[in-house]
């Protein structure tokens, strides 16, 4: 299997090359060179299979047995940092960083990053500063091909094919739980909402659907609408600045993996994509063409959702179900609710994704009066010792990314002239 640049100048590479890496060095984000097809043996195999088996059965028709056996293919994803830091901390061969958004998360997502005191965990926080900002350094950095090669970096989050891979593997699993049998002629069709903001989990379900997994997609997002704009307008533009939510995970203006649809739905054209991205870097602005914008408007249908309907949502299928979402999917949630009071009857089943615990939003599950259910483990995070590194407004975050990778490697360097002493 081997991967491609969406924006097509550089060289490809194999698995490892697209895991140990961030963006390509063109600027663009690896995609496996063509998609495997799977047909109706295979799915109705998988649709027995646990939830960590099946990961490794798609993770395995990626990757490779020759880079890594499937029995050694175990591991899932969760909130990016904190999963991140929870796989490394006190491991001997690498060093994390992690950029927080001070304030653009919870207490207890912030508090579950800086109570991680190992040597080899680096947690810097943005005082002033979104996602979209903090994806900006990111790029910078790894748009130095030889720094990047010279310390060995890789990003962990969706600009990760690694990151994206895994969350395949969710639209497998939802519908299978959806589907009671998959004797019909055709496979049964289920409907998939996807809460999002940087639009992994939609790429992960446009890819599931392009191999063979019969789903329709809906995304759902928050106040930060360019997703939805994009679908219903061909408007990929940047508002005037992120809107703060209830959904704070989702509180992004650039959903880079809009640029892996792109690629998909123009059939892995990658001038056409780089043409695309390279003027919205520019501009902050683009108008899909009308064939790209009628091919994502089949593909997928979107909404925007108000805090107003989030906690109206959280409220709802509290007294409905006596399950208390997290602020995200209610996002999704608040989707299925409008179908069911437009009686819209479906004989399509319908899945929303939860991407996270309520237990992580207890601000958002109060503005939805209802009471926090906060495990004791999260209680105890209010507890300890916290290291965080500021970063002002007024920092040159690229500046302090590039000097805190140089001095650890400088560390390792002298970790290794001791050993071979």
């Amino acid at each position: 299997m081997w991967y491609v640049s969406t924006r097509g100048i550089a060289p490809r590479v194999n698995f490892e090359g697209a895991l140990f890496s961030g963006y390509a060095p063109d600027g663009g984000l690896f995609m496996p060179e063509e998609l495997p097809q799977l047909d109706r043996e295979t799915l109705c195999q998988w649709s027995t299979l646990s939830y960590p088996d099946l990961v490794k059965e798609l993770c395995a028709l990626f990757i490779g047995s020759e880079l890594i056996p499937k029995d050694d293919l175990n591991g899932t994803s969760g909130d990016t940092g904190s999963a991140a830091i929870e796989s490394v901390q006190g491991a001997k061969n690498v060093d994390i960083i992690v950029l927080l958004p001070k304030g653009h998360c919870t207490k207890i997502q912030e508090l579950q990053m800086t109570t991680v005191l190992k040597e080899n965990v680096h947690v810097f926080g943005a005082v002033e500063g979104n996602s979209d900002e903090l994806d900006e350094p990111i790029k910078t950095v790894f748009a130095d091909v030889a720094f990047v090669k010279k310390h060995n970096l890789m990003s962990l989050n969706s600009i990760n094919w690694s990151r994206v891979l895994v969350q395949t593997a969710h639209h497998f699993f939802a519908y299978f739980q959806c589907t009671p049998s998959l004797d019909t002629h055709p496979l049964p069709l289920v409907e998939v909402v996807v809460p999002t903001g940087a639009a992994g989990n939609l790429a992960a379900g446009y890819i599931a659907q392009k191999i063979g997994l019969p789903i329709r997609l809906v995304v759902a997002v928050n106040r930060n609408d360019i997703i939805h704009r994009t679908v219903q307008q061909g408007d990929f533009s940047l508002s005037k600045a992120v809107k703060s939510t209830l959904a704070s995970a989702m509180d992004i203006q650039v959903p880079y993996n809009m640029e892996r649809v792109f690629w998909l739905l123009s059939g892995s054209d990658s001038q056409v994509t780089r043409a695309l991205m390279e003027q919205f870097e520019r501009t902050q602005s683009v108008n899909l063409p009308k064939e790209l914008h009628s091919k994502l408007s089949e593909v997928v249908t979107s909404e925007s959702v108000s805090d107003e309907a989030i906690t109206q949502t959280m409220g709802r299928c509290w007294d409905e179900n006596q399950y208390l979402l997290c602020p995200h999917s209610a996002v999704a949630v608040n989707y299925h609710y409008q179908q069911m009071d437009r009686q819209q009857p479906s004989s399509t089943p319908r899945c929303c994704l939860a991407p996270a615990s309520a237990a992580k939003f207890p601000e958002a599950v109060l503005a939805a009066g209802l009471t926090p259910e906060t495990p004791a483990e999260i209680v105890a995070l209010e507890h300890k010792e916290t290291r965080c590194t500021p970063m002002q407004r007024g920092d040159n975050w690229t500046l302090m990314l590039q000097d805190t990778i140089e001095d650890l490697s400088r560390r390792w360097r002298g970790h290794a002239l001791n050993a071979s002493q």
